[in-house]
C-alpha cells in the first residue's frame, strides 16, 4: 500500500519575513567553503571572529561562578544582572526604575521579538527607520503587524526625517523604533533630533523602542544620549546587551529596560512577563557576565579612542573605500560598519542581491546589500571593518577589482 504525503509548508506568517544578513547569499558562501574555498566574510558584526576578545576579568568571573548557574533563574533574570543594568542607567540619570523594570534575554534579538509579539494585533503598525537593523522589520511582520519605514536622510548624516515620520502616523500606529547609534549607517543622533522624536512619540502616544546596542562604541568624541533619559510621558523600552561593546556575541546576553510612562501599559507589561516566563529564563551562565561587564573597567574605550584598533580600522577602511571612483560613504560615528553608496551613473545596479552574489562568486568576498536593511534604492552596501589591516586591504582590493570589471562591462552594455 502506498501513502501519499502532503508537502509540509512553512507558516504563512513567514511570507513577509526577510532576514537577508543570513540569507541565500550566505548560503552560497557556506557552499563555497564546503568546497574548500576561502571566503572573506564581512557580512556580520561578530567581534570574536576577528580577534576582539572579551575582557579576561569577565571570563574569569563567569568561570568562577559557573557551578551556581546549573538551575533556572527568575524568569526576568538573575538579581545581580538586573541590578547592574538598573545601576548603569541610574548613573545616566534615568529615574523611577528598579530591577522589576528589567527583563534579561538570550541576546537583544529574543527581546525584540518578544516585545513585538506581546504588543501587535493584525494590521497594527510600527514605524521603523530605513535603513534599519532588519530583525525589527522581521519581528513586526512575524508578529502580525505592518512595518512602516521612515526615511533617514543620507545628506544629513543619516538623521531621521521628522516630516516623513509624522506623515506616516495613523490610528493604527503603536510605536516607533529608534536605532541609535544606527546600524547599518553608523549615525549617532543629536540631542536635538532625539528630543523632537520623543515629542512626536509623546504627542501621538507611541511606544518608543530604543535599540542602543552600540551606545558605547563611539568615535571622534561623539556623544550618545539615552532615550530613557529623555522620555517621560510615554512608554520607553530600551534594548542593549553584551554582544558588541563587550565582544560577547556568542554568550547571547541582552536586556530590555522598561521606563517612562507605564500607567496605561499594565496589560502590555503583563504580557511581556508572561512571554518571559514561557521561555523559563534567559541563559544563566551568560548572565553571570553582566555585573562585571557593566561595573568594571570599560575596555571598549581602548579600541575606540585615538590609538585604538577599531578607530584605526574604521579610518583605514573609509580611506580605502572612498578612494574608489564612484564610491561615497558617510564616515560612521559609531558601530562596526561602513555603509557605502555606488554612483548609479557609473555602476547601474538593478538588483543589489545579484550584485553581492556576483562579487562573492568572482572575489570570494561577502558583504551585505542595502535592500537587506530595507534601504529604498539598490546602490547601498554594508561592509564590516573588524578584520585586521592586512585583511581589510585585501578585502577592499578585491572589491575595487570587481568594481573595475563591473564598470567596464556596464560601459560595453551601454
Amino acid at each position: 500500500m502506498h501513502y501519499s504525503m502532503n508537502k509540509v509548508l512553512q507558516s504563512g506568517k513567514l511570507h513577509n519575513v526577510n532576514y537577508e544578513i543570513r540569507g541565500p547569499v550566505l548560503d552560497y558562501a557556506n557552499q563555497l567553503e564546503a568546497e574548500g574555498h576561502q571566503v572573506l566574510k564581512l557580512n556580520i558584526g561578530n567581534p570574536g571572529a576577528f580577534g576582539f576578545n572579551a575582557p579576561d576579568e569577565i571570563m574569569r568571573d563567569v568561570i568562577h561562578n559557573l557551578r551556581s548557574a546549573q538551575g533556572y533563574s527568575h524568569s526576568k533574570g538573575l538579581f545581580a544582572a538586573r541590578k547592574a543594568v538598573v545601576q548603569r542607567y541610574q548613573i545616566q540619570r534615568v529615574v523611577d526604575i528598579d530591577i522589576d523594570d528589567v527583563i534579561m534575554g538570550n541576546g537583544v534579538s529574543e527581546l525584540i521579538v518578544m516585545a513585538m509579539q506581546g504588543l501587535l494585533n493584525p494590521s497594527d503598525e510600527i514605524l521603523i527607520p530605513a535603513p534599519d537593523y532588519p530583525l525589527w522589520t522581521a519581528a513586526v511582520a512575524i508578529s502580525g503587524g505592518n512595518p512602516i519605514h521612515y526615511k533617514c536622510d543620507e545628506r544629513r548624516d543619516w538623521q531621521p526625517c521628522l516630516a516623513d515620520i509624522e506623515s506616516k502616523i495613523t490610528p493604527r500606529t503603536h510605536g516607533i523604533v529608534i536605532i541609535n547609534p544606527n546600524n547599518p549607517a553608523g549615525a549617532v543622533y543629536s540631542n536635538e533630533i532625539l528630543c523632537k522624536l520623543v515629542d512626536l512619540a509623546e504627542k501621538h502616544s507611541l511606544i518608543i523602542f530604543a535599540d542602543e546596542i552600540y551606545d558605547r562604541i563611539l568615535y571622534d568624541d561623539n556623544i550618545h544620549y539615552p532615550l530613557s533619559v529623555l522620555t517621560k510621558n510615554t512608554l520607553c523600552l530600551t534594548f542593549n546587551g553584551l554582544s558588541k561593546a563587550y565582544r560577547l556575541a556568542g554568550f547571547r546576553s541582552g536586556w530590555m529596560l522598561i521606563s517612562g510612562a507605564r500607567e496605561n501599559a499594565s496589560s502590555y507589561l503583563e504580557g511581556l512577563e508572561m512571554l518571559a516566563s514561557m521561555r523559563l529564563c534567559a541563559n544563566v551562565p551568560a548572565m553571570l557576565a553582566v555585573q562585571t561587564a557593566l561595573g568594571g573597567r570599560q575596555s571598549i574605550n581602548d579600541l575606540t579612542l585615538p590609538g585604538g584598533r577599531l578607530l584605526a580600522q574604521r579610518d583605514l577602511c573609509f580611506d580605502l573605500l572612498t578612494a574608489i571612483p564612484g564610491l561615497t560613504c558617510i564616515k560612521p560615528k559609531s558601530a562596526l560598519y561602513l555603509f557605502f553608496k555606488l554612483d548609479p551613473s557609473i555602476y547601474p545596479i538593478e538588483n543589489d542581491e545579484k550584485f553581492v552574489l556576483a562579487l562573492l562568486k568572482q572575489q570570494h568576498l561577502l558583504i551585505v546589500q542595502g535592500s537587506a536593511f530595507n534601504c529604498i534604492d539598490t546602490q547601498h552596501f554594508r561592509i564590516v571593518f573588524l578584520p585586521d589591516r592586512d585583511l581589510l586591504v585585501d578585502a577592499i582590493t578585491r572589491l575595487s577589482s570587481f568594481l573595475l570589471t563591473y564598470r567596464q562591462l556596464s560601459l560595453i552594455d551601454h
